[in-house]
């Protein structure tokens, strides 16, 4: 869950992204090494590495391929990650790029690149991509378990803020969120339904653009979000990633930028806690 702190201390949920865990190795990995070198004394939100560790054990699977598209480092390494995670699990694993799995017609399977049936299948890659592509229509009876589950689609796309906004309407935690702008008068957040990284997502000020960010996701339809009351802190606005494993709350990652859109490129901030003296 992406949130934002206003000055009265609620969290505001900018958006939920059910699908493609990036930013999980800084959030659960690096930071924590972090903390260890520079402020070993104190503590951190961050308990993700156990937890999915834990939550392979429990997910009684046995075997389980991992796969991530093989021209992104990040998604790659994020991969690797929770494939060591399942390994650490005692669960029987192995890693190959997206475009190594094929299908087998005579068994209905989709397979490695050992012909090896794919019972199992963690992949970083977003379902709405999954269903344009070639292998598609083989889906529904492929006899393969996906992890993150094809019920995620729902979940992990911007049309679902309208939705939460008109089911919980002045809920302290949301937004005002609609599928059209006139609702929020000349001060909105205008996002592409289905986006990554702040593509796309454009602020409007008094019914002007103000900051934007550009990519490939125009065509996708769009949300129209109200301004989160807050400013920025040094200069810079944080954006707080609160993780999610096996439906507990397992950590968080904070991310900033100059910009109040936090993209790519954006940097990940390392935290800690001390209790009060």
């Amino acid at each position: 869950f992406d949130v934002i702190l206003q000055p009265d201390g609620q969290p505001k949920l900018l958006e939920y992204n059910a699908d493609t865990p990036t930013s999980l190795v800084e959030s659960a990995i690096i930071q924590w090494h972090w903390l260890n070198d520079t402020r070993p004394e104190a503590d951190q939100f961050n308990s993700l590495h156990e937890r999915l560790v834990a939550a392979w054990e429990r997910s009684g699977l046995r075997q389980l391929h991992f796969t991530a598209v093989e021209d992104s480092a990040e998604d790659g390494m994020t991969a690797l990650y929770l494939q060591d995670t399942a390994a650490q699990a005692g669960l029987e694993t192995s890693l190959l790029p997206l475009d190594r799995i094929g299908w087998a017609d005579d068994i209905r399977r989709f397979v490695d690149d050992a012909d090896e049936p794919i019972d199992a299948l963690f992949k970083l890659y977003p379902w709405e991509w999954m269903l344009t592509d070639a292998f598609a229509s083989h889906i529904p009876d492929c006899g393969c378990r996906f992890i993150e589950p094809a019920w995620k689609m729902l979940l992990s796309n911007k049309g679902l803020l309208p939705i939460l906004w008109e089911l919980f309407p002045d809920h302290p935690a949301l937004l005002p969120a609609y599928r059209e702008a006139a609702p929020l008068g000349g001060n909105y957040v205008r996002k592409p339904v289905h986006s990554r990284e702040g593509a796309n997502v454009t602020f409007f000020r008094d019914g002007k653009p103000d900051a934007r960010t550009n990519g490939p996701y125009q065509n996708n339809g769009w949300i129209y979000q109200a301004i989160a009351d807050t400013a920025p802190a040094a200069g810079q606005y944080p954006v707080a990633g609160l993780w999610i494993v096996d439906g507990e709350p397992a950590g968080l990652g904070i991310r900033e930028d100059a910009s109040p859109i936090t993209g790519n490129l954006s940097r990940f901030v390392p935290h800690f806690f001390r209790p009060e003296a």
